[in-house]
């Protein structure tokens, strides 16, 4: 146990959400369903709106590439998860650990940034109606998504080399299914100081921007409906917001759960628990909520998987 990541960390052992082997099935069956809906819900989204002309709109390319970060998302996370208790092997190797958190974080931050780029999209569409399709244009929403992305990939470079530079002892206890950034930070016997200043700059920087975005757009959108003489133009409005803000509450009350849970004394545990909420329960939900409540999206999932859909 005296050894580091100088001379080499041969493994950090994932303790998951149970240790009690009987627990085991129920949590492996539970999460390859939650995952395969997830997978499945989203395709379909994707798949709905590249073959439907109709759907090809500011809103639907945005929706379809929260969909296949919510894929991306999950998928950094549940199979290794699924693996280790089909296995029944706690070990990730350090270079995996490090992998996994790199691409969780990217694909979290986008899921955050997209939500936020569709506030925008639907703040210029109820708030700028004549100039929506010149503001909107393909080029600018295709530059939205790339910038989003590379601030997502930029920040994760920032955190994961940050990682580098701590020390561990040879073998890792995470409490946690997957290598969660704060957890794998705070197994490091050296000094986290720098890395606990970074992680809540980013939290405060790309986590409260966004969220102070949205705000915003909300703000001016819910000004400009009640500014809608008829009752029938205030449901119309509201009705092209209502699955996308129902996504994003879903999303940042699960994520201030998180931290809130965290931030409980011997919290280890619930902390993981909560930790499901907004990696697999969320980004699962999200396509029901969109398909749901979106006449357009019925009409297209109908069309490719011929069923119709509630």
């Amino acid at each position: 146990m005296e050894a580091d990541n100088d001379t080499g960390i041969s493994e950090f052992l994932l303790l998951g959400l149970s240790e009690e082997s009987e627990l085991q099935p129920i949590i492996f069956g539970l999460f390859l369903s939650m995952y395969l809906l997830t997978v499945l819900g989203n395709l379909l989204i994707v798949l709905a709106v590249s073959s439907d002309s109709h759907l090809h709109t500011p809103m639907y390319f945005f929706l379809t590439s929260l969909s296949f970060a919510d894929i991306c998302f999950t998928s950094t996370t549940i199979p290794k998860m699924l693996w280790n208790i089909w296995t029944q092997s706690q070990v990730i190797t350090y270079a995996g650990c490090l992998t996994q958190m790199y691409f969780f974080i990217i694909f979290g931050d986008w899921d955050d940034f997209l939500l936020t780029v569709m506030a925008y999209d639907r703040f210029v569409a109820i708030c700028h109606p004549l100039h929506y399709t010149i503001i909107m244009n393909p080029r600018f929403c295709g530059l939205l998504v790339l910038v989003s992305w590379v601030i997502s990939v930029l920040n994760s470079l920032l955190q994961s080399l940050m990682v580098l530079r701590l020390s561990f002892r040879t073998k890792v206890e995470i409490p946690h299914f997957f290598c969660e950034l704060k957890q794998v930070v705070g197994q490091a016997y050296s000094d986290t100081f720098l890395n606990d200043m970074v992680i809540y700059f980013g939290i405060v920087l790309l986590g409260g921007a966004p969220l102070a975005g949205i705000l915003y757009s909300y703000s001016k959108i819910v000004s400009s409906i009640l500014g809608i003489s008829s009752a029938q133009g205030k449901y119309k409005a509201f009705s092209t917001c209502a699955s996308h803000l129902s996504v994003v509450s879903l999303f940042y009350c699960t994520v201030l759960g998180v931290y809130l849970s965290s931030a409980a004394p011997q919290s280890s545990h619930s902390s993981a628990v909560a930790s499901v909420m907004y990696t697999v329960v969320t980004p699962m939900l999200n396509p029901f909520i969109y398909s749901l409540r979106n006449r357009d999206i019925k009409r297209a999932l109908k069309r490719i998987i011929g069923v119709s859909v509630m």
